[in-house]
């Protein structure tokens, strides 16, 4: 069974003891009985997992890897065999006990192109918006986060974090079935909070950065990924039906048109940290997600346009604090 006890125990020691109240019921709300077609499923894949005695994460250039005694006494193939039963597993690579597990995305790219342009995470509370399996948490506890809590409404996500935490010991992080509005309002209390892919999925994508804004205390700081068109003018493209094969793309801004979203919200010390457009070698269907990926979204003799007739993914990375 999904547990958060360890969660309220790290909020009671952040100050926010008030936030149980409104997230238990939310919380139990997501997890109990039928709330996913497969949620008894992926927890009966955790139970089979094995459980680790003490933190054996080592955060590799290309990998997040786990190892240890307790992952030995388990068969590689039958980890496979596990862990696919948790597919597709999108953020990554993790590497389990010498089992690659090669995701969709090369996460360890974008985090490379991130960490040294931010604030040192060093005893930092941090917030990440849209997480995922938790793979960049990893990374930031790694950095010396002193707390991260992790938020994507997909519970499939929550399950692929809840097997690797078992097998990890990894303390002090938490992914939670959450959406950013769904948090208690005394929520300003994070010195860092990362939202990535998540801007151009929302309806009202100026609300959204207000709404990051009232996660940060003052003078925290806000790492920003998402799509943006290309050109230096103030443009907002929107997709008339699907960009990139996806459905739920509204606003496309130019770098300048993104930058005066974030100064209409308040946000000061605006930098573009990077600017890049994605690749297959970054973002592609492997045995771990074997469903259609980028190179199926973009024209086959013309990798820089997508099959819409459009320019092909560019994400752009802004660094601001309030």
């Amino acid at each position: 069974m999904l547990s958060f006890e360890a969660l309220f125990s790290d909020l009671d020691d952040m100050g926010l003891g008030s936030w149980r109240k409104t997230l238990a019921t939310l919380l139990h709300q997501r997890i109990e009985p039928g709330a996913h077609g497969h949620l008894e499923e992926w927890q009966s894949i955790i139970s089979q997992l094995p459980e680790a005695d003490r933190d054996c994460i080592k955060p590799h250039p290309l990998a997040i890897e786990i190892t240890g005694p307790h992952l030995a006494t388990m068969d590689r193939d039958e980890l496979r065999i596990l862990l696919m039963g948790l597919a597709p597993w999108r953020k990554g690579p993790f590497r389990i006990q010498g089992l690659d597990v090669d995701t969709e995305w090369r996460s360890n790219l974008k985090w490379d192109r991130i960490r040294d342009s931010i604030a040192p995470l060093d005893g930092r509370a941090i917030l990440d918006v849209g997480c995922g399996n938790g793979y960049y948490g990893c990374r930031m506890r790694a950095a010396g986060a002193g707390l991260v809590i992790g938020i994507d409404p997909t519970l499939l996500f929550v399950c692929q974090f809840a097997a690797l935490s078992k097998m990890s010991g990894i303390g002090a992080i938490h992914v939670l079935p959450l959406r950013l509005h769904e948090l208690p309002e005394d929520s300003a209390r994070f010195d860092t909070t990362f939202s990535m892919g998540v801007l151009y999925h929302q309806r009202e994508p100026q609300a959204h950065l207000l709404q990051l804004k009232d996660t940060l205390r003052e003078g925290g700081e806000l790492i920003l990924e998402t799509l943006v068109w290309p050109g230096s003018r103030h443009e907002v493209m929107q997709p008339e039906e699907r960009y990139a094969r996806m459905r739920n793309v509204w606003h496309l801004p130019t770098v300048p048109a993104l930058i005066e979203w974030l100064q209409d919200a308040g946000f000061l010390d605006i930098r573009v940290i990077d600017v890049t457009r994605t690749t297959v070698e970054e973002q592609r269907s492997t045995p771990w997600m074997p469903f259609e990926s980028l190179a199926e979204a973009l024209l086959p003799d013309d990798p820089v346009t997508t099959i819409e007739g459009l320019p092909a993914p560019t994400r752009a990375v802004i660094v601001c604090s309030t």
